[in-house]
């Protein structure tokens, strides 16, 4: 009986033992460790978190998931080349920009976690992504800059017509407004009491005491100050009567413009680029009577013009007298011509933004319509600085903004600009030349962001 009692004890034994080794040893690795996920129920907002909360894109409520351990070592994911933020757990396109979703594998807790922290980032702050970078680089640039203007006199040769004596214009040779005239022509007829007294005082002298050669020298020297001509005062002692007129004659050539307004005859000062391009009729007509050093006309040579360029404020350091300027007129395109700025005005014009500088030419030739538009080009000018690409600096109205390399994505970073020239805009402060930017910040901003910049 014992010995039958050892055996049953070993057969015992040896089952147990066979039951032992059908067990696997991996078993209890096996064993899913449930651990609670939170997700957005809007399936295109792809929002995953270990704790309850909000969603950061829609504000829903996050409803609660169950994932392993085991899921989240091996788990395959699909996501978006140029949207990392999309993520799916199947083969598909973009819901933004439709491209082909890419085989992702996730690389155990730690990487998810670190994902998902660049995830909830607030996304008016940092963007997600993997787009190529640049930097800043300090380069010297030939600068190019580009200016509008018009046409106008050049007031340095403009002639002043004036009256010598008082009286009454008895005759007008000039019509209307803007008239071409030229040196030497008659422009009126004057009587004037004064003059006419002058001439017999002249006429007497000549007759009653010819020997008085002191005193008809000063006869002849005061109707000659009075602006008759020697032609006119010798006419008027061959024929010892006195001419009841004097002709006023112009000293120079051009476009004649009224210097005066109307019966009251004040003396105006005009605006040379303001000039009506209308050939009114002149307000001064025969009859009429004008003062001593009265200016009557101004005459305006068009062979002698300035071409006045408007310099934005970005620009203004750069532009300086003496400058190469290439001119190319609108009304004929064809006559581009190159000059130099000759002086810069050093104040603004009234409810202008604008510096103001002259190009002085020669219209002789070109015959350029004064008042017409002309665009410029300015050369000359080197400039030493940092440069970003264009395509780099994202424009929000008065600040720039370009996308930094952080960790996991692009953080919106304000900088100060200058100058752009081509395909490049200089920065003045904001970043340096360690820092990594995105190639292109219109990549990483979409229709319905706004981009937050923290002073």
């Amino acid at each position: 009986m014992k010995k039958l009692f050892y055996i049953n004890v070993l057969v015992l034994l040896i089952v147990a033992v066979a039951c032992n080794s059908k067990k696997d040893p991996h078993a209890e690795h096996k064993a899913e460790t449930k651990k609670s996920m939170y997700t957005c129920p809007m399936p295109e907002d792809s929002v995953l978190s270990d704790k309850p909360g909000t969603c950061p894109k829609c504000g829903m409520d996050l409803v609660k998931m169950e994932t392993t351990e085991h899921d989240i070592h091996t788990a395959v994911e699909y996501t978006c080349p140029m949207h990392p933020e999309i993520i799916r757990d199947k083969p598909g396109t973009c819901p933004i920009c439709g491209m082909e979703l890419v085989k992702k594998e996730t690389g155990g807790t730690k990487s998810t976690d670190a994902e998902l922290e660049a995830l909830l980032k607030p996304t008016n702050e940092f963007v997600v992504s993997a787009i190529p970078v640049t930097t800043i680089q300090k380069k010297e640039e030939q600068i190019e800059i580009e200016a509008l203007g018009n046409i106008a006199y050049d007031t340095r040769q403009a002639g002043s017509i004036s009256a010598r004596v008082s009286g009454r214009i008895e005759k007008l040779y000039v019509r209307y407004r803007y008239q071409k005239i030229y040196k030497s022509q008659k422009i009126m007829d004057i009587y004037s009491p004064e003059l006419l007294t002058a001439q017999q005082n002249l006429l007497f002298l000549l007759k009653s005491d010819a020997e008085n050669t002191t005193f008809i020298q000063a006869a002849k020297d005061k109707l000659l100050l009075l602006g008759m001509s020697n032609e006119q005062l010798q006419q008027v002692i061959q024929s010892g009567k006195p001419s009841l007129t004097i002709a006023v004659y112009s000293n120079y050539s051009g476009h004649i413009h009224e210097a005066s307004n109307g019966g009251n005859m004040n003396a105006e000062v005009g605006n040379m680029r303001d000039i009506s391009l209308i050939t009114e009729e002149l307000s001064l007509k025969e009859g009429m009577y004008i003062q001593k050093g009265q200016s009557v006309f101004t005459v305006f040579n068009p062979d002698r013009a300035w071409a006045i360029l408007n310099i934005y404020g970005d620009n203004q350091s750069l532009v300086k007298a003496g400058n190469t300027v290439r001119v190319v007129p609108e009304t004929a395109p064809g006559k581009d011509f190159r000059a130099v700025i000759d002086f810069i005005e050093p104040f603004y014009r009234k409810e202008s933004k604008t510096l103001t500088a002259r190009v002085y030419f020669n219209n002789s030739v070109l015959k350029i319509p004064i008042g017409s538009q002309v665009k410029a080009t300015v050369f000359g000018n080197a400039k030493e600085a940092y440069w970003l690409p264009k395509e780099a600096v994202l424009s929000l109205g008065m600040d720039k903004v370009v996308f930094s390399k952080a960790d996991g994505g692009f953080k919106a970073v304000k900088i100060n600009t200058g100058i752009i020239h081509e395909k490049h805009i200089q920065v003045v402060s904001g970043l340096s030349i360690t820092d990594s930017v995105a190639a292109n910040a219109q990549y990483l901003m979409d229709s319905e962001s706004f981009i937050k910049v923290k002073n």
